[in-house]
């Protein structure tokens, strides 16, 4: 396929032969996918929502049937043995939700029958689920003379609809373990196995014995296997960027990493999708499923939001999700809120994490959806929305000052007493970072390392707006200005040409209010 070819965006599109033999466009992911599939083994990947996994699956189940028409034109067209055919078996939970132990039994029976039948195998099923599952794997080796294929879909779904409820999710924890329990004995008569999912419970509590299970998560080679490039934008879809700016589309909707600064980050495809079909910026991932459980638990927890901009995190923390057990920043990350900046190996062999947003669209959209967890309601949002782009606009630093004072004012008191997230030492600088970062307008937090301080940046209208927001006790010090000069935040901003505004603003605790705001205005 040229770039100069117009052809069906593939919005929601899951079935690899209905792409390749439809006029849709279509990002080669073939050479990565053939450095997995020629040498087999097990395979783990999790990557968030809409992210391209189940059309992935399908990719790999086209490959290994041997179906070539399907491949012809990509990478590994020339480079596969076609005469040698696996017996693909297809598990998905991406479906409907299970609540009980027998739902769950039942859709995977259901399942089971089904590829039992697809694979023409005359055989009696065995009479439990274990059984059932080994039985199909050992004859579909049997009957079609190579090793099995296993693809599983949204392997941790079951869990993850139910992880409000420990109790039920810990029962339906145990009925999927007990059919990936099966994969470890079954070893002699599997040639590739390969799970997707959004998070990654712990080996132990879902795989347990299954050693040889690679996580390819954060793996560099892999880090663009879901997902498009800024290359595949800038060619695959050339035909669709014209009328739209591509700075814009780059700031939106980029920044997924799975690895450090040398892999390349990637676009969630359903933003970009939806945006050529519809011509406009949107927060269409986001929008695609609230994140209640999200914002709940991070109330719960009192997130200091200032802090999701650069969050350091150990490798092991990451990696710690189970159903009692569900670090925040793991969950951040594997549901896409958060991802991978950096890592710093000062120690060898001991990588710290830089986390942070990956795009303007998760930052505008996740603030504003914890906003109401901070204590502002949808009302003063919306009258915000239209006041705080004038005030910064016109530099109206009285204006603003009023907005802030006005902003704290608003907080009903009787929400402080009956949300533990109030008592939250960064609660009053998660307010002033996350009303500025809902509103859309550039940010760029300088320093979050102290919960009760936000040393942050913010570019509107043609000027620059440098904010250090500290917690006092009760009377003001006035030394928020002063420590903005102090640290030279404006220094790397003075060649712009625009106005440079530092704005020192304390905030008492005890009286809940802004009690100082002070200004310098360093000119063009």
């Amino acid at each position: 396929m040229t770039a100069a070819e117009r052809r069906i965006l593939p919005i929601g599109i899951q079935s690899f032969s209905k792409l390749r033999e439809g006029h849709y466009y279509y990002v080669d992911k073939t050479p990565l996918i053939h450095s997995m599939a020629k040498i087999g083994g097990y395979y783990f990947l999790s990557r968030p929502r809409r992210f391209g996994k189940s059309l992935l699956l399908d990719t790999l189940s086209c490959l290994f049937e041997g179906r070539k028409a399907l491949f012809e034109g990509l990478y590994i067209h020339d480079k596969w043995d076609w005469r040698k055919t696996h017996p693909v078996i297809r598990i998905s939970f991406a479906d409907g939700v299970v609540q009980t132990r027998e739902e769950l039994d039942a859709h995977i029976w259901h399942q089971l029958k089904t590829q039992r039948e697809r694979l023409e195998l005359t055989q009696p099923p065995a009479a439990i689920i274990s059984g059932e599952f080994s039985s199909l794997i050992r004859q579909a080796h049997a009957r079609y003379g190579q090793g099995a294929v296993v693809l599983i879909d949204e392997y941790d779904k079951p869990i993850l609809d139910n992880i409000r409820d420990p109790e039920r999710a810990r029962e339906l924890r145990e009925g999927l373990k007990n059919l990936y329990s099966v994969l470890k004995d079954a070893d002699p008569h599997l040639h590739f196995v390969l799970l997707t999912g959004v998070s990654k419970f712990s080996k132990v509590s879902l795989f347990s014995g299954l050693n040889n299970l690679n996580d390819i998560t954060l793996d560099a080679p892999f880090s663009t296997l879901c997902g498009y490039t800024d290359g595949d934008i800038d060619t695959v879809f050339a035909r669709e960027l014209p009328g739209l700016d591509r700075e814009s589309i780059r700031r939106w909707y980029n920044g997924y990493r799975w690895g450090g600064q040398e892999v390349t980050s990637v676009y969630n495809p359903f933003d970009v999708l939806l945006l050529f079909q519809k011509r406009e910026l949107g927060p269409y991932w986001f929008e695609s499923a609230t994140p209640t459980f999200l914002v709940d638990l991070l109330k719960e927890r009192g997130v200091f939001t200032p802090a999701l901009t650069a969050w350091h995190s150990r490798p092991a923390l990451l990696s710690r999700f189970d159903v009692d057990d569900i670090a925040t920043e793991a969950l951040l990350f594997q549901t896409g809120y958060l991802t991978l900046k950096n890592i710093h190996k000062e120690v060898p062999n001991r990588p710290l994490y830089e986390l942070g947003l990956p795009n303007q669209e998760v930052e505008i959209s996740l603030n504003e959806a914890l906003l109401p967890t901070l204590g502002l309601s949808d009302a003063v949002f919306d009258e915000l929305v239209i006041r705080l782009p004038r005030l910064l606009k016109a530099a109206d630093m009285a204006g603003l000052e009023a907005h802030m004072k006005a902003l704290y004012a608003g907080l009903p008191h009787d929400w402080y007493r009956n949300n533990p997230i109030a008592q939250y030492e960064g609660h009053y600088a998660s307010v002033f970072y996350s009303h500025f970062a809902a509103l859309g307008v550039q940010v760029t937090v300088e320093d979050a390392s102290h919960h009760g301080r936000v040393d942050m940046t913010v570019y509107f209208g043609g000027h620059i707006y440098v904010f250090e927001f500290k917690v006092v006790e009760q009377l003001p010090e006035g030394r928020a200005l002063e420590q903005i000069k102090d640290k030279g935040y404006a220094d790397k901003y003075r060649a712009s040409g625009k106005p440079i505004h530092l704005v020192g603003v304390e905030f008492s605790s005890e009286q809940r209010q802004i009690v100082a705001f002070d200004v310098d205005t360093l000119g063009p």
